[in-house]
Formats: C-alpha cells, structure tokens, sequence
C-alpha cells in the first residue's frame, strides 16, 4: 500500500482491533440483573501502551518544573521506560541506584503508569570501573545483574529491555562486545534472555534494537528457533536526521509482526527544531531548540506516526523519546512537552485522540434483563448509571483483547 491507502484505510484497522462488542449485563451487589438501568460508559484505563521514557522523575531541581512534569505525563500517558543502564545504575562496584528506581516505579505505581526497565545488556553505558577487570569477571557481574534486578524489581518492573542493539555490539571493543563476538549475537541475547526468565518467569522480556535490517530479522528468527524466552520485539525509530517514509513504518510493522510477537516502537524521536546535520550520535548540543515551524512539522508527523501503528494488529505499545526538551537526550528538541513543560501541538493532539477519538466515552441502556450490547475500546472502563427510581450506582468492567466479550458488570 501506499501512504494515501495506509493512512484511508487507517480508522476502519482502528475500530477493528482496538474495539470490540461487548456484552454487558449490569447487576447488582447480589448478582441480580438490574432491569432498564441507563449507564454512561468511559474508558479510564486503555489496554494500549502509551508512553514515553521517564528519566526526569524526581531528577529536576526546579519544584514548579518538576510538577508540571508529573502532571502533564499522567494526564496523558500510562507507561514508562526508566533508566537500568549498567555504567549510571551502578557507578561504583556494588552501590547501585535501586532505591532511587524504586522511588521512580513507585510514582508510576501511584499513577496507574505501567513501567519497563531499560535496558539490562547493552554494549554502551559501560562502567568505567569495569574496564579494568577481566572478561570474565566482567560477564559474571553482567549475569548477576540482569537475575538480581529482574528479581528485586518483580511487581514493580515486569517488563524488560532485556538486551539493547546487540546486531552492531561485536563492533565495541568492550568485555561485552569481545562476549558478543566470540559466542555471537544469538546466543549471547538467548543466555541474557534466561538470566531474566529464570528471575521473573511471567516478565515480558523484549530484544531491543534500532537497526531495523535482515540482521534484526535473522536475530529474531534465531532467538525464535533456539526457543529463547522473548516476549517481544522492541523497534527503535530515532529520527533525528529525517523521518521515515509512512510506507516504511507500514512495512516495519508487516516485516516484524510474521514472528507472531507482540511489537513495541521502544524509542520513537520526531524533532521540533532542525535535523541534525552530522552523525555523531554521542555528541550532545545545548544549542538546539524546538521552533513554531517545527512543532507544526512535528504534529503532522506525529499524527500519521502514532495512527498508523495504532491501526496495525500486531502493536502493542508506543513510547516517545523523550517526553520533556527538558535534559532531552543528545539536547535534541523532540519531546511531547517543551523545556517548561507547557505542550506542544502534537502533545495536545495526542490528548484529544487517545481520550477522546479512540476512547469509549459511551451511553448504554439495558434491557428488562440488564443486558445491553456496547462496543467498546480495550481496557479499564468506569460505569455510572441511574435505576428507573433516580438511585445513582456506579461500577468497572475491563474488556480485554484477548479475553471474553461477555461481562458481568457489578454495580454499587
């Protein structure tokens, strides 16, 4: 297809897998139907994630700034990527930052933000107080790590990056890239992906990477046949040199959902400034500000982006980065929120779409048996209703894609 038919074709894929009929029959705390009651219907929670990395929890030292942080990633988003790289979690041997990580899961917890830590094996990031140990000592420690924090974080982290880019780590002449070289790729990221299972076995475990390449594909099939413990394939999608085609985000979707996983877009970068003009990807500006012109070129962007893996089947989960311009990654203006937290244009446009265009916001009468038939979008929806007589009751239900139509609705 090409982008006109991707894009036309975009809302009906929408209503078709994000939506379905359910079946309600309203009852009350008894189990008895509660005849004719006239319910309005909202969904509170979805069942897509919607994200964006969250490294800035309790990071900014303005107290306004900071706020304004915390509000405007709640009121839109409901997952989170924190930071488990090796060389920041743990700066010194065996003083880590898991209780400031704790403290960053347990924001998200408080604010229905599901979380993912990322990422566990990575080639970059490497700390500086191991370079000096010995290979072996080196993957030990690396071993260690991924079991322990898999383990100390269960409940509070249950998703996971587990391995990061590991189709280009042969090339870093690192303990890790000497590891991935010599037993290659496949196997290291199968071994990495056991450490976590054996940790957490109902973690969602994901392979992460951004070369989106046969090399990717052949990583997935061999981590496939090995029967490696992943969950999920992690695409990244930086984009700060130009974006990508519509038909190439199309055709990323169709390549990588015919391994029949869920697909995350982990890493998702569309500027509001000027595209970077160089290729060190390490090398940070302080110089780069988001403009007018760009942010409208980012909410055009942006909004053919997020429809049209929202509309794809095999999507499950967005997360934008960074959410904030406010110590953004690489200084690169592409967050949801400006320097100051006030939004952007797309940041408002994602507001309006997932709370309200692609949200049960619904009214539903039953019949004489309680019973009334709504479709609905997946996930956590809140009930308030009113009986023939005017009592006012309410209720929850969660319709889930991959669960039952037919729902009982328990109301007080």
């Amino acid at each position: 297809m090409n982008a006109s038919e991707i894009l036309s074709s975009a809302e009906r894929r929408i209503g078709e897998h994000r939506t379905a009929e359910a079946a309600l029959r309203f009852v009350d705390s008894a189990g008895q139907p509660l005849a004719s009651v006239a319910a309005e219907v909202t969904l509170v929670r979805r069942e897509f994630k919607l994200g964006a990395n969250a490294f800035r929890i309790g990071a900014i030292e303005d107290a306004a700034l900071q706020r304004a942080y915390y509000e405007r990633f709640a009121a839109l988003l409901n997952y989170a990527t924190l930071p488990f790289y090796w060389g920041g979690y743990e700066p010194q041997p065996g003083k880590t930052q898991e209780a400031r990580l704790d403290q960053m899961a347990a924001w998200c917890r408080e604010n229905n933000i599901a979380t993912k830590g990322h990422p566990l094996v990575w080639h970059e990031v490497f700390p500086k107080w191991a370079e000096a140990l010995a290979d072996e000592d080196v993957l030990k420690r690396q071993e260690e790590r991924v079991k322990q924090i898999v383990y100390r974080f269960q409940g509070r982290i249950d998703i996971w990056d587990v391995v990061n880019e590991a189709t280009v780590s042969a090339r870093f002449g690192n303990a890790v890239g000497r590891w991935m070289k010599a037993n290659g790729a496949a196997k290291c990221v199968a071994d990495a992906l056991r450490w976590a299972d054996a940790s957490n076995p109902k973690a969602v475990l994901l392979y992460n990477d951004f070369n989106v390449s046969p090399d990717f594909e052949k990583l997935v099939q061999a981590l496939l046949d090995a029967k490696a413990p992943v969950k999920t394939i992690g695409i990244q999608s930086h984009m700060h040199k130009g974006t990508w085609p519509i038909e190439r985000v199309w055709s990323v979707c169709e390549t990588y959902a015919r391994f029949k996983l869920p697909l995350h877009f982990t890493e998702a970068t569309v500027l509001s400034g000027e595209l970077k003009k160089d290729d060190d990807w390490h090398k940070r500006r302080d110089d780069w500000h988001t403009t007018p012109d760009g942010e409208k070129r980012q909410l055009e962007y942006g909004q053919q982006f997020y429809t049209v893996l929202f509309s794809h089947p095999a999507v499950e989960a967005i997360t934008w980065w960074d959410f904030s311009d406010n110590g953004s990654w690489q200084g690169a203006p592409a967050g949801l929120v400006r320097k100051d937290m006030t939004p952007k244009p797309l940041y408002d446009w994602l507001l309006e779409a997932f709370q309200k265009r692609w949200a049960t916001n619904a009214s539903v009468t039953a019949d004489a048996a309680g019973k009334a038939t709504l479709r609905c979008f997946f996930g956590e929806h809140e009930v308030r209703a009113k009986l023939p007589s005017g009592a006012a009751l309410t209720g929850r239900f969660r319709l889930e894609r991959h669960g039952g139509r037919s729902l009982d609705v328990p109301m007080t």
